[in-house]
């Protein structure tokens, strides 16, 4: 079995951490297997913020309700989904081809389909355009096999939630890989903590929060139990 499967089929959620330190590289490895998480459009509609500091992972560990892999952590990692980053992460995979010497016609492409997704994301005063676009979308799927995109604020953070949870799955393994344990936790204080990190209610929404470390040695490791591959997955 390859080591990536072997991280895979070894992660656990651990509850209590024993006090170590991450490096540096071992902190980008992490962050850089996230973000090379797949993504719809490659639009990568997240942001993820990396609490590592004393006080700062103190405040955030008592908004994740104290429990005990927030305050034995070593690094919390904060998942966000961001609805308003498209802008920016379109003008940036542009200048990447321009830099990179991408002929004109695949730049022109891509500049044509950066100018597109403006309308992907534009919801008007009360989702009055949002309302507009799922008329026009349902109008056009009587006569054509089509999908509904997010045509709502709340559509648009479901979307983007897709694209985070990759991203944090892809952190989880890759710590495994090196040696490092992690548990993702959904308990937090929402209000509180967006504030803690200054987001946008507009643009942010907060997915889960991510404790790593490196698991007590008291830990002794429970039998995993997942449902029946039968019971799982249906074969057509």
């Amino acid at each position: 079995m390859s080591d990536l499967l072997q991280a895979i089929f070894a992660r656990r959620a651990v509850k209590v951490f024993d006090p170590v330190s991450i490096s540096a590289d071992e902190r980008s490895h992490l962050l850089n297997a996230a973000r090379f998480a797949p993504s719809s459009f490659n639009i990568q509609p997240y942001r993820l913020y990396w609490v590592e500091s004393p006080v700062m992972r103190e405040t955030a560990a008592t908004l994740c309700h104290g429990q005990k892999p927030a305050r034995t952590a070593s690094a919390l990692v904060v998942a966000v989904a961001d609805v308003g980053s498209w802008r920016e992460t379109a003008e940036g995979h542009l200048d990447w081809m321009r830099k990179n010497g991408f002929d004109q016609k695949k730049i022109s492409d891509a500049e044509r389909k950066a100018k597109l997704v403006k309308w992907f994301f534009v919801q008007g005063w009360c989702n009055v355009f949002g309302a507009l676009k799922w008329v026009v979308f349902r109008f056009v799927n009587i006569g054509k096999k089509i999908g509904m995109p997010p045509v709502s604020r709340q559509g648009l953070f479901t979307w983007a939630t897709k694209s985070t949870a990759l991203a944090c799955q892809n952190l989880m393994i890759a710590a495994e890989a090196l040696g490092l344990n992690t548990c993702p936790m959904e308990g937090f204080d929402n209000l509180r903590l967006s504030k803690l990190l200054k987001l946008s209610r507009k643009h942010h929404q907060i997915v889960m929060v991510i404790a790593i470390g490196k698991k007590s040695a008291d830990r002794t490791e429970p039998p995993q139990w997942r449902r029946p591959l039968e019971t799982t997955v249906t074969f057509l």
